[in-house]
């Protein structure tokens, strides 16, 4: 009585360092970027949200205690505007004063700290994401010997690597200042502004979809970090779906 073996499936290997052969769907940055965005800004407006009632609580327990020891003028003023609040809450199913920003595109309103601090926190994530593609991608290859070299390796091969395409148009004075365009960003491809709308509309669809380009602008910071760059990197948007990211490399002259 004989015995066979079962025959081993055969795998096909793959070229992991093979920047053009992808791993993935190239529209998974966009559903990345389009519940980062909003998932960054609740994050944010909680946490300013919960910092401020902190704030409130620990002023009105030094008023009300009856402890005056460290009270400011500035406290007391503080736990009386807040009581005052309290007392002029609308009741149930009042309509309240609507005493922030507004917006007519149908996303929440955001203020400038809370911006502020959705720029810091997206940038911060794209700033680690840029630095591993670049310790991952980079190994093997001449390192770049100058800052233009850098940014030609930003223009080219990580572009490529993460959008599929090239950046469209560098521009730089020689003093530290690089200007990148991609004419057809892939994060703001699918979005629009009707400028007969308004002016108002215009600005505040120009102002979200720039929130967009905050994590993509982490990535090129922490890219040209792991290249032994320190730079700045503002991204922003005068015309869907055209995106411009400003670098600006440590000691740069404008």
């Amino acid at each position: 009585m004989s015995t066979t073996k079962p025959t081993q499936p055969q795998f096909q290997s793959i070229d992991t360092d093979d920047a053009h052969a992808p791993k993935f769907a190239a529209s998974a940055l966009d559903f990345l970027l389009i519940e980062l965005v909003p998932l960054a800004q609740r994050i944010t407006e909680k946490v300013q949200a919960r910092d401020q009632a902190l704030i409130d609580e620990y002023r009105r327990s030094k008023l009300f205690n009856g402890s005056n020891n460290g009270t400011t003028p500035e406290d007391v003023k503080a736990a009386k505007n807040t009581e005052e609040a309290v007392k002029k809450k609308p009741k149930k199913g009042a309509k309240p004063e609507n005493t922030e920003p507004t917006t007519t595109l149908g996303f929440p309103p955001t203020t400038p700290q809370t911006r502020e601090a959705m720029f810091w926190r997206l940038d911060s994530l794209g700033y680690r994401v840029g630095q591993g593609l670049v310790e991952r991608f980079s190994t093997g290859k001449p390192r770049p010997q100058t800052p233009l070299d850098a940014i030609k390796f930003i223009c080219k091969d990580l572009w490529t690597l993460v959008f599929r395409k090239q950046i469209d148009n560098l521009k730089t004075n020689h003093r530290g200042i690089f200007v990148l365009t991609d004419n057809r960003f892939q994060a703001l491809s699918r979005m629009s502004v009707d400028r007969r709308a308004g002016k108002e509309v215009v600005e505040e669809g120009l102002l979200r979809a720039g929130m967009y380009l905050y994590f993509p602008s982490g990535v090129i910071r922490g890219a040209l970090a792991g290249l032994g760059i320190e730079a700045t990197v503002t991204g922003e948007t005068a015309e869907i779906p055209t995106a411009t990211f400003q670098i600006k490399t440590k000691g740069a002259k404008a």
